[in-house]
């Protein structure tokens, strides 16, 4: 009598197009959120970054006028999400607005 181990069946890799995709998008989305949450401190606080701020010097974040751009424009995302979020919020009946 012969007796044969049970088989497995191999699952197929995921696709690394899929995969690499899926993680560059989960990394937007993180990055979105952190510059969102920066601009909601921004507001209820007062505290700014670097960037944004008249008052400091912003030439500390770089030298570069490419690196300080970028920074300006990550951070306006995230100022326009909450822009976004606050209006669409506002506008529902399951939040209402306190002074």
């Amino acid at each position: 009598m012969v007796v044969s181990a049970p088989t497995q069946e191999v699952a197929s890799s995921p696709d690394r197009t899929t995969d690499g995709f899926g993680r560059l998008t989960h990394y937007a989305f993180d990055a979105v959120l952190i510059s969102a949450f920066l601009a909601g401190i921004k507001r209820s606080t007062g505290l700014t970054t670097l960037a944004h701020s008249p008052s400091l010097n912003s030439d500390k974040i770089s030298d570069s006028k490419d690196i300080k751009k970028w920074v300006e424009s990550y951070l306006g995302v995230g100022e326009w999400v909450m822009d976004q979020s606050v209006a669409v919020l506002g506008s529902t009946s399951y939040f209402e607005r306190r002074r």
